[in-house]
C-alpha cells in the first residue's frame, strides 16, 4: 500500500478525488483501495531554538556564547503551530503502519515542499521507499497524469540539499546577528540574512530621497497646430522668458524628422513576481495578497502552480494551451470576443529551455466566467488578471507609427514627438488601464507631454514653421526618486544586479536561466516585505513603502556584509547551483556558517559609541496616548505609553513605578494586531478589522476604539457585531 503526503488538507482532498473510488475518511487521512491520503499542514517539523539545546548555555543570551553554531548536531522540534503534533503524529503513525511500503511525496513541487516531506520522514526515522510526485496543477486529469509518471525522491536530492541548506542559513545569521547587535546596543534588533539587505535597499532610497534639494527649472513650449516642440530644460527664467518671446515672433527651423512604424510584441506569460508587480501597479494588492490569492486557487484547481520563476512552457504544455484557448469558456466574462485573437501565435510562450522547473503559470479547464462569482474580490482580479495575460502573451503585435522632430530656433534645440496606434493588437485584451496615482521610479515630468500630439505626414526636413500661438513657459523642479511600492521594490529585488558594481557578477545575476537573479526568490519575496513590516522595520503608507526609524538605524549599524545586495545575491545563486547539482552542497553550508560566525566580532568591533553611551536609540513613535497624551510606543508585543517605566521584582514579575501606566497588548479577543492597525487605531481614532473570536469560538468583525483603561474597546454602536 502507498501512503501520499501532502502538504495540505485541501490538496490531498483533490489528489483522493482525481485517483477515484470511494475514499474512506479517517483521523487525518482518507483510505482509498492500495492507497492513503494525508497530509501536513505547512512545516510540521522546524529546526529546534536555541534554548531547545539542553547541553549548551544558549537559553540566555550572552556575547560570551556567540557564535552559536549546533553544526554537526542540528536538531529538529515538532512544530508549535496550533494542530501540528496531533497531525505529525498522525502522519508518523501512518508511515510506520506496516501495510504501507511505499510513500509519495505530494507536497507542494518547490524547495518548501521538498523540505516539509523530507522533515517528516526523516524525524519519523524511516527507511521505507519514496518517489515524488510533481504536479504543478491540481486539475484531475494533471493529477493523474502526474501520479503515473513519478520519479524516485532521491532524483530531488538536490533540491532537498538547498532547502537544508537555506534553514540553516537563516538560522545561523538570524540568530547570531540579532543576538549580537541586541547585546551591543541593549535594544532587540532582530536581523535577517534576505530581510535587512531589502531594507537597505528602501532605507537607501528614503535617505535619497531626504537629501533631494529641488531645483526649479523652465521650459519653452511652441503649438505648431495639433502637435508641439519643447525645448531643454532651462535653469534661468529670465532666459526662458526671452527665449518664449523669440519663438514667438520667429520660426522654427525643422532639422531632422525620423519616422518609424513600430511593432510592439506581446508580454511574456507570468512569472509569479511579474503577476505580484502587476497586481500591484494596477489595483493596489500587495505582493503577500496576490500570493496568498493565487495559492487558494490553485489550491481550488483553478490555477497552475504559483511559486514560479518562468515565464514559458515547454512543447509538453501546448496542448493544454490549446484547450484553454479553444471556445468561449475563458473569453465570456474575461475579455471582449473582439479582442480575442483571431490567430493565436502560441510559439510565442514555448521555451523549453526557459522552463526549469515549473511553466509559466495559467488557468486552468476547470475556470469559467460563472466560477468566478465564488471567488473573493482578490481572487477575482488575480485569476481575471492570469487570463488575460494568457490571452495578450498570444495576441498580435501592437503596430504604432512613431515620429520624432528636431527643430532649432535661436541656437537651441527643440523636440516633439507623436505615437499613433494603427494596430492595438494585444492591448486590446485590457478593457482600461487602471491607473494608481503612483509613479515608479524614473517617471518622468509631464507637463508637456506629447502623447496625444499628432505630426503631419507630410513634415519635412529644412522647412521653417511659425507657431500658432504665443509660446509658453512651462515651470517645473527636479524631483526625488520615487518611493518604493511593492511593485517597484518586487522589481528592485528581483534584479539585484542593478545594485551590483562588479561585472562579472551582473552579468551572472542577469542569467536568469541558472537562478532566480536577485534577493530572495519568487516563493519568499512577499514574505521578506511583509516580516519588515511586522518587525517595525518598514511601514506601509498607501501603495508606498518606506523605512521607519528603526529600521534606517539599524541599517546604519549593520556590518556592511550583511545588508550587501551582491553578497546575497550571490549566496542565492549558491542555493541555485546545489539545487541543480552544480557545487558541492557542503561548500556551501560551510560559507554561510563562516559568516555567521564573523559576526559577533564585527558588531563589537563597530559598535558606535555615541549610541552605545547615551543608548540614544530614539523609539518608533505609534500615535499619542489615550490616557495622557505623550507618544506610544512599541517594546515586545505591547504596545504602551512612553513614560512609562517599570522594575523587575525579586519574584520575578515587573512593576510599574513610572508614567501614566497605558498599554495596549498585541492580541485582542484572538486576533493578533500589526503596527500598521495599532497606528491606525491611535491615529484616527478607530479601525474596523476582521477575525476576532468570541468566547464561544464564534468569528465576529468590529471597530477598536482607544481606551484610557483598558488599553481598547470594542464599539458596536455603530457598525454592530458580524457574526459568521
Amino acid at each position: 500500500m502507498r501512503l501520499i503526503i501532502a502538504e495540505k488538507k485541501s490538496v490531498g482532498q483533490a489528489i483522493a478525488a482525481a485517483i477515484g473510488g470511494r475514499a474512506e475518511p479517517g483521523e487525518g487521512c482518507l483510505t482509498l483501495p492500495g492507497t492513503i491520503v494525508t497530509w501536513a499542514q505547512g512545516h510540521l517539523v522546524e529546526l529546534a531554538e536555541p534554548g531547545e539545546y539542553e547541553d549548551r548555555s544558549w537559553d540566555k543570551w550572552s556575547m560570551d556564547d556567540l557564535p552559536i553554531d549546533p553544526d554537526p548536531d542540528w536538531r529538529w522540534t515538532i512544530s508549535r503551530s496550533q494542530g501540528a503534533a496531533g497531525q505529525y503524529r498522525t502522519v508518523a503513525r501512518l508511515i510506520a503502519d506496516p501495510r504501507v511500503d511505499l510513500l509519495v511525496n505530494a507536497c507542494d513541487p518547490d524547495r518548501e515542499g521538498e523540505a516539509i516531506f523530507r522533515r517528516i520522514i526523516h524525524h519519523a526515522r524511516t527507511g521505507k521507499p519514496a518517489m515524488r510526485l510533481w504536479v504543478a496543477s491540481l486539475e484531475p486529469d494533471a493529477i493523474r497524469q502526474a501520479l503515473g509518471s513519478m520519479r524516485p525522491e532521491r532524483d530531488y536530492d538536490g533540491l532537498a540539499a538547498a532547502a537544508d541548506i537555506r534553514a540553516k542559513a537563516d538560522w545561523l545569521v538570524g540568530m547570531n546577528a540579532s543576538r549580537a547587535y541586541t547585546l551591543t546596543y541593549d535594544r532587540r534588533l532582530p536581523v535577517g540574512r534576505v530581510q535587512t539587505p531589502t531594507l537597505a535597499l528602501v532605507a537607501d532610497r528614503d535617505q535619497a530621497i531626504a537629501d533631494h534639494r529641488k531645483t526649479p527649472y523652465w521650459k519653452v513650449v511652441a503649438d505648431m497646430g495639433g502637435w508641439r516642440l519643447s525645448s531643454d530644460r532651462i535653469d534661468d527664467q529670465e532666459t526662458t522668458g526671452r527665449l518664449a518671446r523669440s519663438v514667438t515672433d520667429g520660426v522654427m527651423h525643422i532639422t531632422e524628422v525620423d519616422r518609424a512604424r513600430v511593432r510592439q510584441k506581446p508580454p511574456r506569460l507570468y512569472d509569479l513576481t511579474g503577476l505580484q508587480k502587476d497586481m500591484a501597479r494596477m489595483h493596489g494588492i500587495t505582493a503577500a495578497r496576490t500570493l496568498a490569492a493565487l495559492q487558494q486557487l490553485y489550491e481550488r484547481g483553478l490555477a497552475s502552480y504559483p511559486r514560479t520563476d518562468s515565464r514559458y512552457i515547454t512543447h509538453d504544455d501546448l496542448e493544454t494551451l490549446h484547450g484553454l484557448t479553444q471556445g468561449t469558456r475563458l473569453v465570456d466574462g474575461f475579455i471582449s470576443s473582439e479582442a480575442r485573437p483571431a490567430e493565436p501565435r502560441y510559439a510565442l510562450v514555448v521555451d523549453d529551455s526557459k522552463v526549469a522547473g515549473h511553466t509559466a503559470i495559467l488557468p486552468t479547464r476547470v475556470l469559467d466566467a460563472q466560477t468566478l462569482d465564488q471567488l473573493d474580490d482578490d481572487q477575482r482580479k488575480v485569476i481575471t488578471r492570469v487570463v488575460r495575460r494568457m490571452w495578450e502573451a498570444i495576441g498580435p503585435d501592437r503596430v504604432h507609427d512613431v515620429t520624432k522632430v528636431t527643430a532649432t530656433h535661436d541656437g537651441r534645440m527643440f523636440t516633439g514627438r507623436s505615437d499613433q496606434t494603427i494596430e492595438s493588437g494585444w492591448t486590446l485584451i485590457e478593457p482600461a488601464p487602471v491607473k494608481s496615482g503612483v509613479k515608479d521610479a524614473g517617471d518622468e515630468d509631464d507637463a508637456d507631454d506629447q502623447t496625444a500630439d499628432v505630426i503631419p505626414v507630410n513634415l519635412n526636413e529644412g522647412v521653417d514653421l511659425h507657431p500658432i500661438s504665443p509660446a509658453r513657459v512651462v515651470q517645473g523642479e527636479t524631483k526625488p526618486p520615487a518611493r518604493f511600492t511593492d511593485a517597484t521594490l518586487l522589481a528592485a529585488m528581483e534584479h539585484a544586479s542593478r545594485y551590483v558594481e562588479d561585472r562579472g557578477l551582473k552579468n551572472a545575476l542577469d542569467d536568469d536561466e541558472s537562478h532566480s537573479g536577485g534577493i530572495g526568490t519568487p516563493a519568499t519575496r512577499a514574505d521578506i516585505i511583509e516580516k519588515l513590516i511586522k518587525s517595525g522595520y518598514m511601514a506601509r503608507h498607501g501603495r508606498h513603502l518606506e523605512s521607519t526609524q528603526t529600521g534606517r538605524l539599524l541599517v546604519g549599524i549593520v556590518s556592511r556584509e550583511l545588508k550587501d545586495i551582491a553578497l546575497t545575491a550571490r549566496m542565492e545563486q549558491a542555493l541555485s547551483d546545489v539545487e541543480h547539482g552544480l557545487t558541492d552542497p557542503h561548500q556551501v553550508m560551510q560559507t554561510f556558517r563562516d559568516l555567521a560566525h564573523r559576526i559577533p566580532e564585527q558588531a563589537a568591533r563597530d559598535a558606535d559609541p555615541t549610541i552605545m553611551a547615551g543608548r540614544s536609540i530614539q523609539r518608533e513613535e505609534y500615535g499619542p496616548c489615550p490616557r495622557c497624551g505623550q507618544p506610544v510606543v512599541r517594546t515586545g508585543h505591547v504596545w504602551q505609553c512612553s513614560t512609562n517605566r517599570s522594575e523587575k521584582q525579586p519574584d520575578g514579575g515587573w512593576t510599574l513605578v513610572e508614567g501614566c501606566g497605558w498599554k495596549l497588548f498585541g492580541t485582542i479577543s484572538g486576533r493578533k494586531l500589526t503596527n500598521t492597525n495599532v497606528r491606525t487605531l491611535l491615529g484616527k481614532g478607530g479601525i474596523r478589522l476582521k477575525g476576532f473570536t468570541s468566547k464561544n469560538g464564534k468569528t465576529f468583525d468590529a471597530t477598536l476604539v482607544p481606551d484610557p483603561d483598558h488599553g481598547c474597546r470594542f464599539d458596536f454602536n455603530n457598525q454592530g457585531k458580524d457574526r459568521k
